[in-house]
């Protein structure tokens, strides 16, 4: 009698256990230097913003993360330093993916129309060296086969709103043909969890300023964005993603503020495969632009006042068919403790899920 006893409160741990919450969270962190092995010598030598960000990371602890804003470099040398030191804090991920990003790889072509070809904004993502502001995706469980399509051509993307000169593709014909959709990357990762497994969809969108009246940025942008519904209907030429799925990452681009193809976001946001959790923080509503139209509480990102001001361009958007347990932005008040840590760490705030498989 009491072996069964025991028993049957080992099952019912068991099934506690399985019914906990994962967390999958995205978060731009700005560890991006101005030349290569700058970001691996500032985390060796715990320099204030790494340390930052390692705090952030630790308080939330997210289970899969994405990070965003993040030096590449041949051997990962830099996230293997990093990843020590979450480990140092409490958060080991033993499981990687961070593949070589578009930023920095030069294209041999003149792809801004200033009259150049060897320049940062010259490579296909634009970066002052070979990996800058690369991407990575860190977890606690294990990954499966992942897929990148960051070679994907921006000009074989259907109706895509590449924009077009008086003579043609601008800036060049040549331009169009070699130029990639992805500024930093589009992956594919899916994640298992006990024998449960949920496809992973990361970017990092180009940011919707710094170009001329032709609005290059802003419309590959919103193109980047829209490469998840295309992908999600099977109109592009990769295999469906395995749902359920959870897009996780940085379209540059808030729904309604701001500069950026609102339209493209709000498509996204909108889509019936997918959720929008609507994370909210304190410290967003208490930074808010009275000139904006956007919930202040959903914001993500601390930009210049009055323009832009702060605006929400970070996202983690799960599949419907998965159960929104909780939902944040890691924005606390400014009366907080972490508030000054936050603030250290990146222009950026941290957003997260907690999730049930059905």
């Amino acid at each position: 009698m009491r072996r069964g006893v025991v028993f049957a409160a080992f099952l019912a741990l068991a099934g506690a256990a399985q019914a906990d919450p994962f967390r999958v969270a995205t978060y731009h962190t700005e560890l991006d230097r101005r030349g290569p092995g700058l970001l691996l010598a500032d985390i060796l030598d715990r320099e204030e913003q790494v340390v930052a960000v390692a705090d952030v990371i630790a308080h939330v602890a997210p289970d899969v993360l994405h990070l965003a804003g993040f030096d590449h470099d041949l051997e990962n040398h830099a996230l293997t330093a990093f990843r020590a030191l979450l480990a140092e804090k409490g958060q080991t991920y033993p499981f990687a993916y961070a593949p070589g990003p578009n930023t920095g790889v030069q294209s041999g072509v003149d792809l801004d129309g200033n009259g150049y070809s060897d320049g940062a904004a010259d490579a296909q993502g634009y970066g002052r060296f070979t990996g800058q502001g690369g991407m990575a995706v860190l977890s606690k469980y294990p990954l499966g086969a992942p897929r990148d399509f960051s070679d994907f051509l921006w000009t074989d993307l259907p109706a895509n709103i590449a924009p077009m000169g008086d003579a043609g593709p601008f800036p060049s014909a040549e331009a169009r043909a070699v130029q990639r959709l992805s500024s930093v990357g589009h992956w594919a990762v899916p994640v298992t969890r006990e024998d449960q497994t949920f496809e992973l969809l990361v970017w990092h969108g180009n940011t919707p300023v710094f170009d001329g009246p032709e609005d290059l940025n802003g419309r590959r942008g919103a193109d980047e964005a829209r490469f998840w519904q295309l992908l999600l209907n099977g109109d592009l030429p990769f295999a469906k993603p395995a749902r359920p799925v959870v897009i996780a990452g940085v379209s540059n681009i808030d729904p309604v503020d701001g500069d950026g193809r609102h339209e493209a976001m709000q498509a996204l946001l909108e889509d019936a495969r997918l959720r929008d959790p609507k994370p909210v923080s304190a410290g967003g509503v208490a930074a808010a632009n009275p000139a904006h139209v956007g919930d202040p509480a959903q914001d993500t990102a601390v930009f210049d006042q009055p323009e832009p001001g702060n605006l929400r361009v970070d996202y983690v958007l799960p599949d419907v068919g998965l159960t929104l347990v909780d939902t944040g932005v890691f924005w606390p008040a400014p009366d907080d403790p972490m508030a000054k840590v936050v603030a250290t760490a990146s222009r950026h705030r941290m957003v997260w899920v907690d999730l049930l498989f059905p």
